[in-house]
């Protein structure tokens, strides 16, 4: 064992406090469910580098046996910007059972993107010749839609948010001079905030009240709340050469149950006061709770040096995501609000290039696939307005030392356009939100930056 290995605790201990403080104060999101910036390197490289990549700490997120490719000590920070679009074009919205000439536009924005900062940390230490211990401080999944109270589609939903940390302390056996195997424990904390508005109008006039407004007297009705859950992560890195390495990990699922608060606001004074006097019990404070799986991965990729400037990289990866068919928050007093989701497993697929073009700076470049969960526009909705995405990235690496590194990346995503088609009847579950349709327009800028320093 190094003779300075007291020390490299001390430090490394200071290092994870100021991390894990970082991410509980800030945001994670991502247009989509799942976030894969963990790091500056991987993006530049159209994730193409995420399972047989191995180039520091931080792709322990994505494989935990990358740590046993670095020697000795390390630390990796690294912050991602995400700028995500949501834009529905040729909108319909109106009540169920009646034509789109009674609509439920009101002028509010259709745009529902948000911006949000994610940022993640890495640290691993070489214990000896046989093990290395690592710890990764990471947001995995994320979202953040939000639109205007007035907007078209407000009875299905204004505000979404997901927010997630994981903590995976891992270990890595290195079997063989050219083998690698690891284990990490996640431990993820989520947060979520789900809204949308109440046609209180309607129903208020349904009881005869000649004062309310139907699609104008609304309730903004806002759901929170969090849990703690337990997963796993497994990794292998295989030297096939000197040249060639492949990569393999397999992410858990992970069952949560969000426990929290029901919310009700008025948008006008008729709303307000039919709240704050709790004259409707389905507009009344109460306590709500809802299941969420966040789902496996398995993640498949090759690293090949072909020259002594030029690495070449593929990877694919699988996602579980037929384990979230459906959102349901279920009410203390009994009512539940159900959405139906029905998605489907996907793959993404990516290939990328790096090129030395000097001892100091190294360039990347890379482009990606990305299958949408999503079905169809039956299944499609104004929280989650996915779509099949391309990437196209390039980044570089400076090394003022070969103990420091420095990482920019640049991502931009092209996505299809996905039809919504909401249809409500009376007794399904859009009943109270009424009928949406329209095309979405996606897209997303994502900018990354990371610093790694071996010692």
């Amino acid at each position: 064992m190094p003779r300075h290995m007291p020390n490299t605790f001390n430090k490394l201990t200071v290092a994870i406090a100021l991390a894990s403080t970082t991410l509980i104060a800030s945001q994670a999101a991502a247009s989509g469910f799942q976030v894969r910036e963990q790091s500056a390197k991987t993006l530049a490289n159209a994730l193409s580098n995420a399972a047989a990549g191995a180039e520091d700490a931080s792709f322990m997120a994505y494989n935990p046996a990358a740590i046993g490719n670095i020697d000795g000590n390390q630390v990796v920070g690294g912050v991602a910007y995400i700028d995500a679009n949501f834009d529905l074009q040729d909108a319909e919205a109106y009540p169920t059972g009646t034509s789109p000439l009674l609509s439920y536009d009101r002028g509010g924005s259709r745009q529902g993107g948000e911006t949000a900062v994610v940022p993640s940390f890495a640290a691993k230490t070489q214990l000896n010749e046989q093990f290395d211990l690592g710890l990764a401080i990471y947001a995995p999944y994320g979202l953040s839609t939000k639109y205007d109270e007035d907007w078209v589609g407000r009875y299905h939903a204004i505000e979404t948010e997901l927010k997630t940390i994981d903590f995976q302390p891992t270990l890595n056996y290195r079997a063989t001079d050219r083998l690698n195997l690891a284990v990490g424990l996640r431990a993820q904390y989520v947060d979520a905030t789900l809204s949308n508005a109440v046609d209180f109008g309607s129903a208020a006039a349904l009881k005869g009240d000649p004062r309310a407004i139907p699609g104008r007297d609304d309730v903004i009705g806002t759901v929170e709340g969090d849990d703690w859950g337990y997963g796993y992560t497994l990794g292998a890195l295989f030297q096939v050469t000197d040249k060639t390495r492949l990569g393999a990990s397999y992410r858990s699922k992970i069952d949560l149950t969000l426990e929290g608060d029901v919310g009700f606001s008025g948008t006008t004074a008729y709303s307000s006061a039919a709240v704050a006097n709790e004259s409707d019990p389905r507009i009344t404070d109460k306590g709500g709770k809802a299941d969420l799986t966040t789902p496996a991965s398995l993640n498949l990729g090759v690293y090949h040096q072909l020259t002594d400037r030029l690495a070449l990289m593929a990877n694919a990866e699988w996602t579980e995501w037929s384990s979230f068919d459906e959102l349901v928050v279920e009410f203390e007093d009994g009512t539940n609000s159900p959405t139906t989701e029905n998605w489907e497993d996907t793959w993404a697929f990516s290939v990328g290039a790096n090129y030395a073009l000097t001892p100091q700076w190294l360039l990347r470049a890379g482009l990606g696939l990305d299958e949408s969960p999503v079905p169809s526009a039956e299944f499609r909705t104004p929280r989650v307005p996915d779509a099949d995405r391309q990437w196209a990235t390039l980044g570089a690496t400076w090394m003022p030392t070969p103990e420091l590194g420095v990482t920019a990346g640049y991502m931009h995503v092209f996505a299809d356009d996905g039809d919504i088609d909401q249809q409500a009847t009376a007794t399904n579950e859009n009943a109270s939100k009424g009928n949406l349709s329209g095309t979405y327009e996606v897209s997303a800028d994502v900018f990354a930056l990371s610093v790694d320093y071996r010692f």
